[in-house]
Parts: structure tokens; C-alpha cells; sequence
């Protein structure tokens, strides 16, 4: 039968979010119905409530989370219920023309769950980066769950879901991070952070933390940072240069999204180096470079989406490293909260005052 539960939604854009009763249907054929127990508070939520994806309100927030599968639907081998798994959005397809040629990573197919969570009345919600999870329980598609060590920490791990999964597979992935090089990392939210982790993970022997705020760059430092950098009152690729022998670093993760600091990204790295954008721009910025800088620095512009993952390989993988106390994912849990407390953690992740709120559920 289906099921009535407490959800938070954003009906209209900008407006503050709000506590509903929300209808979420059985399972149909490639289906499954979680039931959440922890979800982070993303910047990517906020997007959603102020608009800025798209105009497809109500929006059922909410992407980042883990939880236990009740219920799955016709055709569901991958999962069973009493499963832990953490939430996806990239729901590789397994046959488009990306994962034909063996980089699901790029799949132009992800799947998303075809029936719709209503509210009382009928009213269609758009589920957030097609999860919606800021609920008791929600519907997905079932290659959206992927299973991992029950053992797990639901508050820690279902960081994986999002921010903490695109951060560090930009310098795994994505970047190739590897023992010895050096990295820096410029704008250390939630994704910046996970990328100094990621690096401090892989080998890494010089991690250069970059940002306006010291209290992010404490925070970097409990992640791995080596040296850090606040660009209020130090140019950065003067203080990254210095840092590296005078050459720039091997890989630079820009993590805000902005030309100006891409620029900084681009020159601060060494020749044949590498820049990855990871931080998400709005559809309105250019940035202008000169194309013998381009050809004369040779190495890699790259962007990462999700940080280059593949969910069936990654995120046991990282559970794994969490569980034997080498990737502390537990270090980006600022606060436990409820789902009344969303919009006050909004304010909080504006303010800089944390790295993730988790709702406990």
C-alpha cells in the first residue's frame, strides 16, 4: 500500500521550506522504496528551493543520504530489502554509448524512479537530483541504491552521496592524484575539503589548502592539508608557486566555480599539470584565457561531474577506507539536526559555519 510521510519541499521559489505529508507509491518493475535514515544538507538543495535549477516547483529536497531498502519492485536483483545502501544520482543505464565503450562514469542514460511522489492533494513533486530524501521514506530507481557494509555510520556515509563523492573523486578520479604529487585545492567547502582528503589519500605530499575563510582552512588542515593559504590577504598563485619549488602544482581542484579563481586554478599549476573544475558555475559566467598560455602549458583542462564515479565501485571502496579509520568521513559532519531545522542550516552553509548538517531521521 502506499505510504503517507513527513517530507520537507520547496512550493515556490525563494519561499522557506516547509513540513508536508507526502504519498510515496509502492515500487513499480526497477524500483525500491528506501527508508532514510540520515541526509546532508547540500548546496545544491538550496539551488533547488532559490531556483536556481530549474522552475519545476513543488521540489521534494534532499539527495544525500543512506538508508535501508523496505521495499523493491519487479525485475530487482541488485538490491533486497533489510539492504543498507547509500542514495545515487548517476544510475548508469549500462548500455548508452558511454557505457558501451567502458566509462559509466559518463553515462547520458541515468535512471530515475517513473512514478511520481505526490502530496495529499495529487500535486505532482520533482525530487531533487531525482532522490528526494529529506523524508521518512522515498522511491528510486533501483540502480540509485548501492549496498554497502551495514556496519557503516548512516550519518557519515551518506555523505557519499554527494559533495564528500564529487570532492574526492576530483583528485582521484578525475585529477589522478597519486603518491608524491602536489595539489592544490582552491575553495574548501564540503566538495573542497573531500578533494584534500582525497588527495591526502592517495599519496599526495603537498596539499595546499585555499580560501577566504580560516575556519575552513582549519578544517582543511584536519583533512590533510600541509600548508594553507587565505586569499583575502595572500595572492595564491604566488603563495602555491612558493609552496612547489617555484613550479606550480601538479593538480589544482577549483571548487567554487568562479572565473576568477579558475584563472587562479589555471596559473597556478605546474607545466603539464592538470586543473580540474569541480565547483558548479552559474550558466551566465565566461572565463577568457589566451590561447598560447593554453598550447605553451600543455597538461589537462578538465571538469568533474560527481567526481568521475562509478557508485558500484566507488562507494564500497570508500566505506571500506572509512571503516578502517583511513578516510574520516565522520570529520565532515558538522551537526546532527531535524527536518524542522533545514532552513536554519541553509543559513548556516551560506554563513560558512559548517561543512555538512546531517538530518537524522
Amino acid at each position: 500500500m502506499p505510504s503517507t510521510v513527513k517530507a520537507v519541499i520547496a512550493r515556490t521559489k525563494g519561499a522557506p521550506v516547509e513540513i508536508v505529508d507526502v504519498i510515496v507509491p509502492d515500487p513499480g518493475p526497477g524500483e525500491a522504496v528506501v527508508r532514510i535514515e540520515a541526509c546532508g544538507v547540500c548546496h545544491t538543495d538550496l539551488h533547488y528551493r532559490e531556483g536556481g535549477i530549474n522552475d519545476d516547483f513543488p521540489f521534494l529536497l534532499g539527495h544525500e543520504a543512506a538508508g535501508l531498502v523496505e521495499a523493491v519492485g519487479e525485475g530487482v536483483t541488485e538490491i533486497a530489502v533489510g539492504d543498507f545502501v547509500i542514495l545515487n544520482w548517476r544510475a548508469v543505464c549500462g548500455t548508452c554509448r558511454a557505457c558501451a565503450r567502458g566509462k559509466p562514469q559518463y553515462c547520458f542514460n541515468t535512471r530515475n524512479a517513473t512514478q511520481k511522489m505526490t502530496l495529499t492533494d495529487g500535486t505532482e513533486l520533482s525530487p531533487a537530483l531525482g532522490i528526494g530524501a529529506f523524508i521518512e521514506k522515498t522511491l528510486v530507481a533501483s540502480g540509485q541504491c548501492t549496498k554497502v557494509d551495514p556496519q557503516a555510520d548512516a550519518t557519515a556515509v551518506g555523505l557519499l552521496g554527494c559533495g564528500v563523492m564529487a570532492g574526492f573523486g576530483a583528485a582521484v578520479n578525475t585529477g589522478g592524484v597519486s603518491r608524491g604529487d602536489s595539489v592544490a585545492v582552491i575553495g574548501c567547502g564540503g566538495v573542497g575539503s573531500a578533494a584534500i582528503a582525497g588527495a591526502a589519500v592517495a599519496g599526495a605530499t603537498t596539499i595546499i589548502a585555499v580560501d577566504v575563510d580560516d575556519r575552513k582552512l582549519e578544517w582543511a588542515r584536519t583533512l590533510g592539508a600541509t600548508h594553507t593559504v587565505n586569499s583575502r590577504s595572500t595572492d595564491p598563485v604566488d603563495a602555491i608557486r612558493e609552496r612547489t619549488g617555484g613550479h606550480g602544482a601538479d593538480v589544482v581542484i577549483e571548487a567554487v566555480g568562479r572565473p576568477e579563481t579558475y584563472l587562479q586554478a589555471f596559473y597556478a599549476r605546474d607545466l603539464a599539470g592538470t586543473v580540474v573544475l569541480v565547483g558548479v558555475p552559474t550558466p551566465d559566467l565566461e572565463v577568457t584565457l589566451p590561447m598560447i598560455e593554453i598550447f605553451g602549458r600543455g597538461g589537462a583542462l578538465k571538469s568533474s561531474w560527481y567526481g568521475d564515479c562509478v557508485p558500484s565501485r566507488d562507494f564500497p571502496m570508500l566505506v571500506d577506507l572509512y571503516r578502517q579509520g583511513r578516510f574520516d568521513l565522520g570529520a565532515f559532519v558538522s551537526e546532527t539536526i531535524g527536518l524542522g531545522d533545514i532552513e536554519q542550516a541553509f543559513t548556516k552553509m551560506r554563513n560558512g559555519e559548517v561543512l555538512r548538517s546531517v538530518v537524522v531521521l
